[in-house]
């Protein structure tokens, strides 16, 4: 298992930091640690960082997230030069946190440009359409996203939350190679309708990146060791964190898989970044995959 994987023209450390966490229960997150939080990261050697525009403690600080991580790599004093961040648009928050999806090409050049500000790059990584807006052919959004890239606001296209129907669309629309990343929920819990697409993006040579990948910040990740008995058995044998046994097994899913677990404190992404070198047996493998897979 190698500690580095492809998105797009990018390469990256095989685990990326999710920095919802950092943002939503913003007053469980002091901002001294939230900078902390992404500078272990970066400490531990990961080179991807998953942001989005909506990740905000509320409707009218929407972007607090992106301006927080900008933050925090100004912040840095190591070398960022390798560093790949991706943002998404696409779901939208209004007054009386009235949630709301617009993949309109208006609504997602807007979000990306202001995205872009935030950041304080000349063009973003990698942008994902966060949520499908039924209301509009998916065609015409992602055909967005690719003026986008043709007009060097984007590096990279990526879909989330995609279905299979709507990743051949993406083909259809970009071209096979030119859809970079698709990032699904994905996790012990949660993958009956996601490890198709985890198996499509195998075939077609596109990154799948799992948000959530231990289950979620509501304690499914605290306790993935005790809701999952074989995790906790192999944890157990290694000596070593349920999460990071977690993380090994979706590591070892395939070289295109690159979870990204969110973190609000350093000594969370630092337990997390271990997984990426250890090393799962074929044994313990193979028991994981009959135990926490669907029936294929």
């Amino acid at each position: 298992m190698t500690n580095q994987r492809r998105i797009g023209s990018f390469t990256v450390s095989s685990l990326g930091l999710g920095g919802m966490p950092l943002s939503m229960r913003e007053k469980d997150t002091p901002r001294d640690r939230a900078i902390a939080t992404v500078h272990a990261a970066l400490d531990a050697g990961i080179t991807l960082i998953d942001t989005a525009d909506i990740y905000a403690p509320s409707w009218d600080t929407v972007g607090h997230n992106e301006s927080l991580i900008a933050e925090a790599l100004a912040a840095y004093t190591g070398d960022t030069s390798r560093l790949v961040i991706a943002t998404k648009g696409g779901i939208t928050r209004a007054e009386g946190e009235v949630w709301g999806r617009d993949g309109s090409p208006a609504h997602l050049r807007a979000a990306a440009e202001a995205s872009r500000e935030r950041l304080g790059v000349d063009t973003i990584d990698l942008y994902y359409w966060h949520r499908p807006d039924r209301t509009l052919p998916y065609a015409q959004s992602v055909e967005a996203l690719a003026q986008l890239k043709a007009d060097g606001l984007i590096a990279e296209i990526g879909v989330s939350n995609a279905s299979l129907e709507e990743l051949a669309i993406c083909v259809d629309v970009l071209g096979e190679g030119q859809l970079a990343a698709v990032q699904n929920e994905f996790s012990p819990r949660f993958n009956h309708t996601s490890y198709p697409e985890l198996r499509w993006c195998a075939e077609h040579g596109v990154a799948f990146v799992p948000w959530s990948p231990l289950g979620g910040t509501s304690g499914g990740a605290t306790a993935v060791g005790e809701r999952f008995a074989i995790i906790g058995q192999v944890a157990d044998a290694h000596g070593v964190s349920p999460q990071q046994v977690t993380l090994a097994w979706e590591l070892a899913l395939g070289e295109h898989v690159i979870p990204i677990p969110g973190a609000s404190r350093p000594e969370s992404i630092i337990d997390s970044a271990l997984a990426i070198g250890l090393e799962l047996t074929t044994d313990d493998l193979a028991a994981l995959n009959d135990a926490l897979l669907p029936r294929r």
